[in-house]
Order: C-alpha cells, then sequence, then structure tokens
C-alpha cells in the first residue's frame, strides 16, 4: 500500500519524542527534555473557564476569535504600533496553528522559507505542511546564537518568500539584538519578504535583557507577522491557546482558512485567556523567579563539569550547553546519559545540523531535580570521558 503523502512520508521525526519515548523505560529518569513550565495554570485563569462555561460560552463564536480578547491583544501591541485594532488579531489553536496558519496564508508551493539551523523542529515540517521549501542558515555560538543578516542574504533566491525568527530562541535561549534586527529589517526591505516573528517566550527574559521585535521596525512592520501564544507565560500549554498580531489585509484572509481547519477555539478557553491578559499576574511574577533561579543552578552546574561549556541564556527555559570538547556525537551522549545516569535531555543535533555537539537542557523543573541532574552528569561524565 502506498497511499501517503509526500509530506506525511517526509515529515521529519521528532527527536524530542525519541527521546521522551527512551525515558519512559527508566522510572527513575530525571526527565530535562519538555518544553513545559513545571507550575500550575493560575487559579484566576482556571476559575475564569470554569465561570465562561456556566455563563454559556460553549458555542460556536467568529472564526477570528472573540472580539473581546482580540481587542485585549490588539492593545498589549499597542507597544509595537499604536494602530493595532482587533482587525490586527486573530485567534488560533496554540502557537502551532498560528505557525501553520501564518504560512498557509502567505506561501505558495515551491517558495521558500528561511529558518534558522539550530531551530524548534516542527518548523520544518510546518513551512512543508504549506507546500513550501525550508531552508536552513545557520546559527553560530561565537556570534552569541544570534542569526546573521549577511548569512540570510547567502541563502536567498529568486524564490525566497519568508524568513522566519525566533526570539527568545527554542532551543537556544537567545535573544536576537536590536542591531541584529535592523540588520535583517534592512534584508526584508531589500527583497520584499514576509516574517514570522514567534515570540512565545517574549515574558520569559532574563539579566536586563531587551526583546526587540522587527514588529518595531516601522519600515517594515507591515510584512511581519507576530506569533505568540498563552502556553508558556501563563502556563496554559494544554489549553491551546494562541494568536497572530499583523497587517489586516493578511489577518483579514485567516477566518476562512480558520473556517476548514477548526471553525474556532473553544469560547471558554478564549474567556480565560482574556482573563490571564486582564486579571492578576502575580504568578507570573513568582514564576519568572523560579525560572531565574534553576536557570543559575543549571547552568553554574553544568559550567563546572570538565568537557562542558554553556552560555547563560537571556531568554526562555532552555540551556543549550556544548559537550564538543569531549568528542562525542550529541544523540551518543544523550542516549548514554539517560541509560547509564538516568537523566534525559535532548540531542542538539535534533534542532538541524548546526545542533551536532550541543544539547538541549530544559530548566523548567524543580530546584531538587536539576541539581540532582548536574551530579548525575557530572559522575557519568568523570566515568565515560
Amino acid at each position: 500500500m502506498n497511499f501517503l503523502s509526500k509530506v506525511a512520508r517526509d515529515y521529519p521525526a521528532s527527536g524530542i519524542r525519541k527521546m521522551f519515548d527512551l525515558a519512559a523505560k527508566y522510572d527513575d529518569a530525571i526527565k530535562l527534555t519538555v518544553g513545559e513550565p513545571n507550575f500550575e495554570t493560575p487559579r484566576n485563569i482556571k476559575e475564569a473557564a470554569k465561570r465562561a462555561i456556566d455563563e454559556g460560552y460553549t458555542r460556536y463564536c467568529p472564526n477570528a476569535g472573540l472580539p473581546e480578547l482580540r481587542e485585549a491583544i490588539a492593545r498589549e501591541y499597542h507597544k509595537y504600533s499604536k494602530d493595532f485594532t482587533l482587525e490586527n488579531v486573530m485567534i488560533t489553536v496554540g502557537g502551532m496553528e498560528a505557525i501553520t496558519m501564518s504560512l498557509i496564508a502567505t506561501v505558495n508551493p515551491g517558495d521558500e522559507v528561511i529558518i534558522p539551523n539550530p531551530c524548534f523542529p516542527n518548523y520544518v515540517g510546518q513551512v512543508m505542511v504549506a507546500g513550501a521549501v525550508p531552508v536552513s542558515v545557520p546559527v553560530y555560538e561565537a556570534n552569541d546564537f544570534n542569526i546573521k543578516a549577511a548569512d540570510i542574504e547567502k541563502a536567498i533566491t529568486p524564490r525566497t518568500r519568508a524568513i522566519l525568527l525566533n526570539s527568545p530562541s527554542n532551543p537556544l535561549g537567545a535573544i536576537i539584538s536590536r542591531q541584529s534586527i535592523l540588520e535583517i529589517a534592512e534584508i526584508v526591505k531589500k527583497y520584499n519578504l514576509v516574517v514570522y516573528s514567534d515570540e512565545v517566550y517574549d515574558q520569559i527574559v532574563f539579566d536586563g535583557a531587551e526583546c526587540f521585535s522587527i514588529a518595531q521596525v516601522p519600515e517594515v512592520r507591515d510584512q511581519v507577522l507576530v506569533i505568540n501564544s498563552f502556553s508558556k507565560t501563563h502556563v496554559m500549554t494544554g489549553w491551546r491557546i494562541g494568536f497572530i498580531v499583523g497587517h489586516k489585509s493578511i489577518i483579514s484572509a485567516m477566518p476562512k482558512l480558520q473556517e476548514g481547519i477548526v471553525s474556532c477555539v473553544a469560547t471558554f478557553i478564549q474567556r480565560a485567556a482574556l482573563e490571564a491578559l486582564s486579571g492578576s499576574r502575580e504568578a507570573i511574577q513568582s514564576n519568572h523567579a523560579d525560572y531565574l533561579r534553576r536557570r543559575d543552578l543549571l547552568i553554574d552546574g553544568l559550567n563546572a563539569i570538565p568537557g562542558i561549556s554553556c552560555k547563560k541564556p537571556l531568554g526562555s527555559f532552555y540551556a543549550f550547553p556544548s559537550i564538543k570538547a569531549l568528542g562525542v556525537r550529541s544523540e551518543t551522549f544523550a542516549e548514554g546519559l539517560v541509560k547509564n545516569a538516568g537523566v534525559v535531555v535532548v540531542p542538539g543535533s535534533s534542532f538541524g545540523s548546526m545542533g551536532e555537539g550541543y544539547l538541549r537542557v530544559v530548566f523548567a523543573n524543580s530546584d531538587e531535580n536539576l541539581i540532582k541532574a548536574v551530579e548525575r552528569i557530572g559522575e557519568y561524565v568523570k566515568k565515560t570521558f
């Protein structure tokens, strides 16, 4: 039987899922793999969802989302443009659908979309689903994991349609500097490109770092689609709600696409998201303090292990330590670590060829687990290398 489409056959397998499945065989393994906050969704958000169900928010709503939620998001993004209204906002089923929807709305079969390497691996598959061709551009540790305009320009061809940026980055934890963003904006203007700016970690930022969005550059703002979600900042991963902010000429085409995919996001979840924006953010502030402490626990611990070096990430809850000095492939190291030390991380090669020699480690975990994990990694390295 040969009924599978080319996309289904070629869609890249998840290296994250591979490690997740391997970890299931080890009961005492410390899992530092899944990009999910280890906190509970704040109580006020959960209560808002319960109220919304009781108030009858259980029916269809406009495909683009509840007007009151779209208006609230537009107000949040007045930091980018005072002109944004609800017409500039589309509500989606998480950040994943936001990216896919943005691609479907703006690329044609055969168009090329530039993505960073390393990157969130689903970007590759999402570009393929839209019928476009992913083109990777290397990102170097020597540049603080900032993607550079010069490297982007080298990859541009007559078929290049768009660029996908991710800052703060998964898996790198890096924030693209203002200067790099301005230089990329010049490339966007020169070649008249669309930009998908994945900003889902923009509220998880450390050390006073600045998250400067390419949507803040007036000359290219109309060509930028900002992708965000409530999953990470508001601890709503399983709620599946995200959004797109962009020029109304693009956003206005999305409701008809949404109609054929999911119709609309559950209305009581949208009401919960509205509470996330308008209600208390005390829990979010507390979570941020925990992330900062846990980042330092992990990074300081890893840097004390001979053969491992790691920059402190400025954003997200991911560390991307280098194991190049150990002279072992990242997949080999990761598999040996879970089998012999009971710690699960993701090999950097799962995020692209430029990730070889690195690991992705999630510090959205308890202090106790992070301390134990560092001890186990140190013992494993000492015994093995």
